[in-house]
């Protein structure tokens, strides 16, 4: 089946709900069952994102596969197409030409409601030497500036200037072509890095960026960028250099599996004491997570070369965590860890580094039954034998995520409503979940 952008919407996805009617839907499940079968894991929902931002650089087809049906992945499909794009999708592909930019300006409605689209200023820059982006919007789990974007993009010679929520960026000199630079980044900011990383493919001469962000998602966009001619290496180090080239070309491209999403049903399994078999997966990018769940008793077995098999401890064990930056234990997965914790037999500790406001989801799992205290940036965690269905509400992507994981261990009925969250960053959560025996509905 093909799916053609019409009118900014991807015609027949199963996403195409609009916020108010996915604010009006609500997860039902029934706990206490175990699960058995297969999983097939999705695309990186954070490189399709920064991927497809990155088609801007090529004036030619790209063609990009293993794409997530996301909410997420739609909103930025309509930025694209108002900014001139051409986008056509078929099952799992997105073909994206981006020979005809009609305007340098981004759509504030949909910029402000997806903050990876902001990181599609720097390809923009690079292809016409002028940009105007919105500032984003996205999940509230803190503040996450733009001011490492901003500076980066200076340091490379572009006019900066943010004003009424609109930041303008404009090449003046240098025949209106970014110039290669050294820029240390105070902090290993993901999306700075890849705003740099994109902008960079196109400028003149060499740009080293230090202190970059190492996250796989890093690596699968310059990998991207390099598949269309781009000159980029060090990408996953902490140093990345990149040559900057006169223009790129067509390619094809197949985005990294979602380790998120793989985390995700690993704390499944363990949660409800659960054998499953997840698959594509890259184990190494799971390095953190597989650690943890081995320190709290859960086996998992690498099968082939892109399978994990996950087999049920038979007792949960307290570990503390504090999140990192990659290859530190990852931001996106504390919530989860918290639903599992919450059933483990003593006291853990998880110290939340990375966003200030990402514990939001403590208070609702406690309606569940947990035992969780929150002071500042970190949660105490009190094992309980057993938790109970009740309603509770998503306030972020990876909190309706936990609220789920925790809805599939507890007693009885767990209504959970917020699935515009969810449903922005998993592709198809509860349809998985239910081909592998849970009983879950979507009403």
């Amino acid at each position: 089946m093909t799916l053609n952008l019409k009118g900014g919407r991807l015609i027949n996805s199963p996403n195409t709900l609009s916020d108010t009617e996915l604010d009006s839907s609500v997860l039902k499940i029934s706990g206490g069952y175990s699960l058995e079968g297969n999983v097939r894991i999705s695309g990186a929902k954070n490189s399709a994102l920064v991927i497809m931002a990155g088609a801007l650089l090529c004036s030619g087809d790209c063609r990009i596969s293993n794409v997530p049906l996301l909410a997420d992945v739609e909103r930025m499909g309509q930025v694209l197409t108002a900014l001139g794009l051409s986008l056509e999708r078929h099952k799992d592909t997105l073909n994206i030409n981006a020979r005809d930019i009609i305007t340098s300006k981004a759509p504030y409605e949909l910029v402000t409601q997806l903050r990876a689209s902001f990181f599609a200023i720097g390809p923009i820059l690079a292809r016409l030497g002028v940009a105007q982006m919105p500032l984003p919007g996205g999940c509230a789990i803190g503040a996450r500036p733009v001011d490492l974007h901003v500076r980066g993009l200076q340091a490379m010679g572009a006019d900066m200037e943010i004003e009424h929520g609109i930041c303008h960026a404009q090449v003046t000199g240098n025949n209106g072509r970014l110039q290669g630079a050294r820029i240390y980044l105070d902090t290993p900011s993901v999306g700075a890095t890849e705003t740099l990383m994109m902008a960079a493919t196109l400028a003149d001469g060499e740009t080293i960026i230090e202190n970059a962000a190492r996250e796989p998602e890093v690596v699968d966009l310059a990998n991207f960028c390099n598949s269309m001619g781009a000159k980029i290496q060090g990408a996953g180090t902490g140093t990345i250099t990149i040559v900057g080239v006169d223009k790129l070309h067509s390619t094809e491209y197949s985005i990294i599996p979602d380790r998120i999403e793989a985390g995700t049903f690993l704390i499944a399994a363990a949660i409800t004491h659960s054998e499953l078999l997840l698959s594509p997966v890259v184990s190494e990018h799971l390095i953190p997570v597989i650690a943890k769940l081995k320190d709290i008793g859960v086996s998992i077995f690498q099968e082939g070369a892109d399978c994990l098999r996950v087999k049920p401890a038979q007792k949960l064990k307290a570990t503390n965590i504090d999140t990192l930056p990659h290859p530190g234990f990852p931001t996106d997965m504390q919530a989860q860890f918290m639903a599992l914790l919450s059933i483990a037999d003593g006291d853990s500790i998880i110290n939340e580094s990375v966003f200030e406001n990402r514990l939001s989801h403590a208070s609702e799992l406690n309606r569940l039954g947990a035992e969780i205290r929150v002071k500042s940036n970190t949660a105490f965690v009190r094992g309980v034998p057993v938790l109970s269905g009740a309603p509770v509400i998503g306030t972020d992507l990876r909190a309706s995520a936990a609220l789920v994981l925790a809805g599939l261990a507890a007693q009885g009925e767990t209504i959970i409503q917020g699935l515009k969250h969810l449903d922005r960053g998993y592709d198809r959560l509860d349809t998985k979940l239910q081909q592998v025996g849970a009983k879950i509905i979507r009403t």
